[in-house]
């Protein structure tokens, strides 16, 4: 199986959040030694639950990486119990955000570190080493960042309510990333991006999951000033998302919900694209961006799945370098 390009002085930067990213991951440390991976995860979707601070993608990530996600779900601990959000909901609370007791004690022990002045950064590689990961994780910003979506009537949802508690309705007026972009980048993060020597962007929700990494402050301007092969991979196969609303939000901000019009979103970024090869036939248009392409099976249905796309990622950068 292909391994990285040569080593450089940086290591393998992924900018993720979300399932796919996870099960992207998960492949990318069987190709490439954990250690020499740093993820940079998306916090847009951070928010306070039940009194405790929430880190979804973080923690899915986290869950996948450790092989303890549940994998039906995509998120949340395999075989957790539900005891708490049960007698929260009889006492007559909302509980449309649901979380497992175990994977609320993960979030309260984070909420618990916070209130103590540690840092978010150093709370995530704290609890990522407790699940035995030896891969870097980094969140995008230490700072509150909520992402929030704009509907056609006039609301203004929390990402979180968007998604869950509405269902993710088709019409998105627009997308609020005001927030990431009055944020600093978690310590590291830009500095990683400078010495990285492969930029990955994970087969993510381009608008809310790896859109709010690259409004944070500096970010989009390390990732466009590094030399490092840029490589993206598409989330959308065949004109559809394969999981979550990427589809109602990109139709949201104008942009063609195909492996074409996710290209053509990160252009100005990237040196080359991966697409599925349901959508073989945009592989000439897809090139006449200027970008190296390669067009394989995208679909992550196991870790080996996984680390073969990986692979294929880390080849074409290789021929980008």
């Amino acid at each position: 199986m292909s391994t990285a390009p040569r080593p450089g002085t940086g290591r393998v930067v992924a900018l993720c959040g979300g399932v796919g990213a996870a099960r992207f991951l998960r492949g990318l440390v069987r190709v490439v030694a954990p250690e020499d991976v740093i993820a940079v995860v998306n916090t847009g979707d951070d928010r306070e639950f039940y009194g405790v601070h929430v880190s979804p993608d973080l923690d899915i990530v986290t869950y996948t990486l450790a092989g303890v996600v549940d994998t039906a779900q995509g998120y949340g601990l395999a075989g957790d119990t539900y005891a708490l959000m049960n007698e929260l909901e009889a006492l007559g609370h909302e509980t449309w955000f649901r979380l497992g007791d175990r994977d609320l004690a993960q979030c309260l022990h984070r909420t618990l570190r916070m209130r103590d002045g540690v840092g978010l950064a150093a709370i995530t590689q704290e609890l990522a080493e407790r699940h035995g990961l030896a891969v870097s994780l980094l969140p995008m910003s230490e700072q509150p960042c909520p992402t929030r979506v704009v509907l056609k009537d006039g609301r203004l949802l929390h990402f979180e309510e968007y998604m869950i508690r509405e269902r993710a309705p088709d019409a998105v007026e627009r997308v609020d990333l005001s927030a990431a972009a009055n944020a600093k980048p978690s310590p590291g993060v830009l500095e990683a991006i400078r010495t990285a020597r492969v930029i990955l962007f994970c087969p993510s929700n381009p608008v809310v999951s790896i859109g709010p990494i690259l409004a944070v402050e500096g970010i989009r301007d390390a990732v466009a000033a590094s030399a490092a092969p840029k490589l993206a991979v598409s989330p959308i196969v065949g004109g559809a998302a394969i999981k979550g609303p990427a589809s109602q939000l990109l139709r949201g901000i104008g942009v063609e919900v195909s492996a074409l019009g996710v290209a053509r979103h990160y252009r100005e970024l990237i040196d080359g694209f991966v697409f599925d090869e349901r959508d073989h036939e945009l592989a000439k248009s897809i090139a006449d961006l200027s970008l190296r392409v390669r067009v394989t099976d995208t679909m992550m249905v196991d870790a080996n799945a996984s680390a073969r796309l990986a692979a294929q990622v880390l080849e074409l950068a290789g021929e980008c370098a």
